[in-house]
């Protein structure tokens, strides 16, 4: 069975508070050197408006190459002694909605099938893209998906501001595209024609982190439809967020939180 690369970026996540389900969303993977990351926005992993606090989350693991009906949950814990495990960033817009956990590849089975972006997926220069162009975002929107084989669907988006220029002033980009909950976290990606002549692996840039749907507060719900547009986070702050530390230090723009309470944490994990 051969399988695109592509799909094998992308998982599922569900998050949990003890044995309590709470949400689904997705994520990626992203290595840099020799280590691995799970890539997701940061609010599947805290969000303090919708008093969603998990205390784990669960990603699903494909085991066997020839035969994709076959997975395993692999489960990582998102505190240590009361510290955040994952690393968030800021920057002169304000917080920035994407998070990265480092897996512990020694942790994962043996047998474990994926494909990571590299900082050799994402796009150099700001101007060499183009609004309007056509892109792809590879997630798990409501967490529908493949069951038999365990495989993301893919919706088409196209880049509705310009590339170039943060919209707003904050780290992000608009999609154009239809969206739903469960899809934050999802890569979205731009096929780089280069690198399929040059029959890479994974011809495609990684240009963004799929991270909600953006609406116009007084729209009248009745006579007009929803925007249809989204925010999806420049990538490239994923080099500063997998960052090697320097002398024990948080890479800079990277910050930890501790661990929240709450009653009755629910969340939106959208």
């Amino acid at each position: 069975m051969v399988i695109e690369p592509l799909l094998l970026t992308a998982a599922r996540i569900d998050t949990f508070d003890g044995p309590r389900p709470l949400t689904s969303a997705s994520g990626f993977f992203f290595a840099r050197d020799d280590r691995l990351y799970l890539v997701t926005s940061r609010h599947v992993l805290v969000d303090e408006p919708t008093a969603h606090f998990p205390d784990r989350i669960e990603i699903e693991l494909h085991t066997d190459a020839s035969n994709l009906t076959l997975s395993t949950g692999f489960s990582v814990l998102l505190y240590a002694e009361r510290r955040s495990v994952w690393r968030q960033g800021a920057d002169s817009g304000g917080d920035i909605d994407v998070a990265v956990i480092e897996l512990d590849r020694a942790a994962l089975p043996p047998t474990a099938v994926l494909h990571a972006f590299t900082p050799a997926h994402l796009q150099q220069s700001l101007d060499d893209v183009e609004v309007g162009s056509s892109l792809l975002i590879v997630g798990f929107p409501l967490g529908f998906h493949d069951t038999l084989h365990h495989l993301p669907v893919v919706r088409q988006a196209l880049i509705a501001s310009s590339f170039g220029i943060r919209f707003q002033g904050h780290g992000y980009f608009l999609t154009d595209a239809r969206t739903h909950r469960g899809a934050s976290g999802a890569p979205v990606v731009l096929r780089d024609a280069d690198a399929a002549a040059r029959k890479q692996p994974l011809p495609w840039k990684l240009l963004g982190v799929h991270s909600a749907r953006l609406d116009m507060g007084n729209r009248d719900t009745v006579q007009d439809e929803s925007l249809g547009l989204n925010c999806a986070w420049y990538a490239d702050i994923l080099l500063t967020l997998t960052a090697p530390p320097d002398d024990g230090a948080e890479p800079a723009d990277a910050t930890s939180s501790p661990r929240k309470s709450a009653a009755s944490p629910t969340g939106s994990g959208a």
